[in-house]
C-alpha cells in the first residue's frame, strides 16, 4: 500500500463515499444539494456495502475491486446513460440535475474503474517488497555480526 496509485485510489474512493453519505443525509432531511439521488433505499444499502468493500480494496483484494466496480457500474451506469441520452435528444435544453447526474455518475464509475485497474495492474504488490539488489546488505546477519565485533574493540580515550 506504499504506492502512490494505491493510496490515491483508496483516498478518492473514500472521498466519493463521503460525498454520497452527505448526499444521502441531505436527501433524507429534505435539503437539496443539486445532486439527485435516484433511489434512496438502494443508495443507503450501497453505502454500507461499499464501506466494507473499501476495507478489502485497501488490503488489495481483487474480488472486492471487481464487486466494487460492478456495483458502481450497475448503479451509476443506467443513470449516466439516461442523462447523456436526455442531453443528446433534448432540443430545448435540460435542467442542472441532468448535468449533475452526468458528473457524479462519471466520477463514481471512474473511481471504481481506477481502483480495479490499480489492483489488477499489479496484484502481487505488497507493503514491504523485497529487493535483491539491497537485501543482501540490509538483511545480512553475518555482516551485522562482523560490524558488532569490530565496534566492540574500539578503545578510544576521551579528553
Amino acid at each position: 500500500m506504499k504506492q502512490l496509485s494505491s493510496i490515491l485510489s483508496v483516498l478518492f474512493a473514500g472521498m466519493f463515499w463521503v460525498f454520497r453519505v452527505v448526499l444521502a443525509y441531505t436527501t433524507a432531511t429534505g435539503k437539496d444539494l443539486g445532486f439527485p439521488v435516484q433511489n434512496f433505499t438502494i443508495e443507503v444499502i450501497l453505502l454500507f456495502v461499499v464501506l466494507i468493500l473499501l476495507v478489502f480494496i485497501y488490503k488489495r483484494n481483487i474480488i472486492a475491486a471487481i464487486i466494487y466496480l460492478l456495483l458502481y457500474a450497475g448503479y451509476f451506469g443506467p443513470q449516466l446513460f439516461n442523462a447523456v441520452l436526455t442531453v443528446a435528444t433534448s432540443t430545448t435544453g435540460t435542467d442542472i440535475y441532468t448535468y449533475d447526474t452526468i458528473i457524479a455518475s462519471t466520477i463514481g464509475i471512474a473511481v471504481a474503474l481506477f481502483a480495479f485497474l490499480n489492483i489488477l495492474a499489479d496484484r502481487n504488490r505488497s507493503a514491504h517488497p523485497t529487493d535483491k539488489k539491497t537485501d543482501w546488505f540490509y538483511k545480512n546477519e553475518q555482516y551485522d555480526r562482523k560490524l558488532d565485533d569490530r565496534a566492540d574493540k574500539n578503545n578510544y580515550r576521551t579528553l
